[in-house]
């Protein structure tokens, strides 16, 4: 279930009986087997009310959009980035950009950090950085961070001490402002 202004949505995934990572086989099984039980021109009783009817139909027309949806190798992928989105926009207290991070440079490795409401920080490395296909550069006094895909990023920070999170907002290449630690 996905939560998003206090309603609760059903997954395709949900909506079919599988789980998020099963095969394209295992969705088609699902798919055939809900669409049989739900298909109006297959209701065992014809003389069924039409608030019940219209639930059938109801329940018909979301089998039938969630196998459209996660039946198509491409529309999948889509769908399932933008679950990962919505997961993570209902875990994040905020967004934040790069310019907003403090960038602490001691040698071998740069240091972002963030600070959070209750006075430790968000914390991410250029190591981690690089895990997400990010990557930081030193040209003499300036720092790069490069990214390995044309289309804007993020990352999901914890903070050090308590349970918030933040989003970290990755748009392209940016030049950080760093803190030199000797």
């Amino acid at each position: 279930m996905i939560s998003s202004s206090n309603l609760f949505h059903k997954t395709h995934y949900e909506i079919l009986g599988v789980k998020e990572d099963a095969n394209l086989e295992e969705v088609r099984k699902a798919y055939r087997s809900a669409i049989l039980c739900f298909h109006p021109d297959k209701q065992q009783n014809a003389s069924e009310t039409s608030n019940s009817g219209c639930l059938t139909e109801n329940k018909f027309l979301e089998i039938q959009r969630a196998w459209e949806t996660i039946g198509n190798p491409r529309s999948r992928a889509l769908y399932d980035a933008e679950l990962l989105t919505l997961r993570q926009d209902a875990a994040t207290a905020e967004d934040v950009s790069l310019d907003d991070l403090t960038v602490h440079d001691s040698g071998d490795i740069i240091e972002l950090s963030y600070p959070c409401r209750c006075g430790d920080y968000y914390v991410i490395d250029s190591l981690e950085l690089a895990d997400t296909g990010c990557s930081i550069s030193r040209d003499g006094d300036t720092t790069s961070l490069l990214t390995s895909k044309s289309l804007p990023t993020s990352v999901v920070l914890p903070c050090g001490s308590c349970s918030l999170k933040v989003r970290l907002l990755i748009n392209g290449d940016t030049r950080l402002h760093r803190d030199v630690h000797l």
